[in-house]
C-alpha cells in the first residue's frame, strides 16, 4: 500500500478553512505561518494524499505541531484533527524509518522498547539519577559549568527535574492500600512510565488523598506505559501493543476507577478505544477500559478531603492540554482549588494556550518550545502568583523552567494540583 494513502484523506474534507482555529493555535501565534496553523496543515495533508506534493512538504509543519488539540475545542465543524494528525506522523514516521541509519534505529529501539515501557530500566534510570542528585554531582557539574557540554535543552531540564527518592524508599510501596474508614471507592491507580520514575512524590501523595477520601487503592504491577510518547511520535504500532497490555492486566481487577494523575497519560488511556477501533477483538474491550479511566482530579472532586490547612497564597492555573481538550476535565481542578481555605485564585489570560511541552516537544524542539512558553510567562506574570498550579508532569517541568527563565525561582514555585491538595491535608513525602 501506497504510504499517502494510509492518510486521513476523507477527515480533511470537514474543515472549511474558515479560520476559527486560527487564535487557538499556539503555533501559528508564535510562527506567524499558514502552514503552521491547524488548517494550513489538514490543507498539506490532503495536497499530500491527493500527490500534489511530495511528503517532505509535511515534515516541519507536522513536527511543529504541539498535538494540544485546542483546535478541535472552537472548530465550528467538528474537523478530528487529532485523527489527522495521527496519521500524518505514522506516515511520516515510517518514511523515517525506511531511510534511518542505524545508530538512530538503534536509539529510537532503546527509547520506546528498553525504557518507557519496561518499568526494571526506567527504575534503574531512576537510581543513577538519585545518585547524580545525591553525590553532589549534580551540583558540581553546574557550579563548574561542565554542564554546559551538553545540548542546551537536556542542560536546561537538568536544573528543574526534582529531587528523586532513594531505592530503599522506592521500594516501600504496597499494591492494596485500604483507607481507614469506610471504603467509598475501588480504584486501581494508574502509575505510569516517566510519571513514576520522576515524580514518585506525586504518585504517592496522589494515593495518600486517595485513601484519606475513602477509596481502596490498588497498584497493579503489571501495567505497563500508556503509549502517550510512541503514539505521538508517529509509532502507532507499539502504542497498540502498550494498550493491549494495560488492557489485559487491569481486566484482571474488579474496581470502580483507574485513576491516573497526568493529564497526557489520561488522555491516552481515554483514546484506547479509538486507537483499537479496527481490531474487532479488542475495541469493545478497549472502550470498557477507557469509560474507567478518570483523572485524579474527578474523583477527588467525588471525595470529602479532610482540606483543613489553610494556605494563604496566590495561585495560578495552568491546564494540561491534553486533559482538557481530550479529556474534557476543566472544572473539576478548578473547585478542587477554590476549595482550599486561603487561596486566592487568578486566572490568567489565555490560560487555554499551550505551554510548549506537549510530551517531548520542548525537548525535541526545544527552540520552538521556548518561544511559546516565554510567551505563556508573559501572562503567568500578570497574575503576579506565588504558585503556577499544573496537572501533569510535562507541564510542572516547563513551568519550572519558565519559571527560571524568567528569574522568579525566589517568588514563584511550580507545583502539581496533587502537591497543593495533600498539603491542605496535611499529607506529607514520604
Amino acid at each position: 500500500m501506497n504510504d499517502v494513502e494510509n492518510l486521513a484523506y476523507n477527515e480533511t474534507f470537514s474543515c472549511v478553512q474558515c479560520g476559527y482555529c486560527l487564535p487557538a493555535c499556539p503555533t501559528y501565534k508564535t510562527m506567524k505561518k499558514e502552514t503552521h496553523s491547524p488548517r494550513g496543515r489538514i490543507n498539506l495533508v490532503k495536497m499530500a494524499a491527493e500527490g500534489k506534493i511530495p511528503l517532505e512538504k509535511l515534515m516541519e509543519p507536522i513536527d511543529l505541531c504541539l498535538g494540544c488539540r485546542a483546535c478541535e475545542r472552537v472548530c465550528p465543524t467538528n474537523v478530528q484533527y487529532g485523527t489527522i494528525l495521527e496519521s500524518a506522523k505514522e506516515v511520516l514516521q515510517r518514511n523515517r524509518t525506511k531511510n534511518m541509519p542505524f545508530i538512530g534505529k538503534a536509539v529510537k529501539n532503546l527509547l520506546y522498547k528498553q525504557l518507557f515501557p519496561k518499568k526494571q530500566n526506567l527504575t534503574m534510570a531512576s537510581h543513577l539519577l538519585w545518585f547524580y542528585q545525591k553525590t553532589g554531582m549534580k551540583s558540581a557539574a553546574h557550579s563548574t559549568k561542565l554542564i554546559n557540554i551538553l545540548p542546551e535543552n537536556l542542560a536546561a531540564f537538568d536544573k528543574v527535574i526534582p529531587e528523586l527518592p532513594s531505592p530503599a524508599l522506592r521500594n516501600t510501596r504496597l499494591q492494596t492500600l485500604k483507607p481507614d474508614g469506610d471504603v467509598k471507592y475501588r480504584v486501581a491507580f494508574f502509575t505510569g512510565c516517566v510519571m513514576d520514575a520522576v515524580f514518585h512524590k506525586i504518585n504517592e501523595l496522589s494515593i495518600k488523598l486517595l485513601r484519606a477520601g475513602g477509596c481502596e487503592v490498588t497498584i497493579i504491577p503489571e501495567q505497563t506505559c500508556c503509549g502517550a510518547l510512541h503514539s505521538h511520535s508517529g509509532e502507532t504500532e507499539m502504542a497498540k501493543e502498550l494498550a493491549k497490555k494495560n488492557i489485559a492486566v487491569f481486566e484482571n481487577e474488579t474496581f470502580d476507577f483507574l485513576v491516573n494523575n497526568a493529564g497526557g497519560c489520561g488522555a491516552m488511556l481515554n483514546e484506547y478505544g479509538h486507537l483499537l477501533k479496527d481490531e474487532p477483538e479488542w475495541r469493545e474491550r478497549a472502550q470498557k477500559f477507557a469509560k474507567k479511566s478518570i483523572d485524579i482530579s474527578v474523583i477527588l472532586s467525588k471525595l470529602e478531603l479532610p482540606l483543613k490547612k489553610e494556605i494563604n497564597k496566590t495561585v495560578t492555573y495552568q491546564p494540561s492540554c491534553h486533559m482538557k481538550n481530550v479529556q474534557k476535565v476543566e472544572k473539576e481542578p478548578l473547585a478542587l482549588i477554590a476549595s482550599i481555605k486561603g487561596l486566592s485564585l487568578k486566572r490568567m489570560e489565555n490560560e487555554h494556550m499551550c505551554c510548549g511541552s506537549a510530551g517531548i516537544y520542548n525537548i525535541v524542539n526545544y527552540k520552538e518550545s521556548m518561544i511559546i512558553l516565554d510567551d505563556k510567562m508573559i501572562d503567568v506574570k500578570k497574575t503576579e502568583p506565588d504558585l503556577i498550579v499544573t496537572t501533569n508532569p510535562g507541564c510542572l517541568l516547563q513551568m519550572k523552567l519558565g519559571i527560571n527563565r524568567e528569574k522568579l525561582t525566589e517568588q514563584t514555585k511550580a507545583i502539581h494540583l496533587v502537591e497543593l491538595l495533600a498539603e491542605s491535608c496535611g499529607l506529607s513525602y514520604p
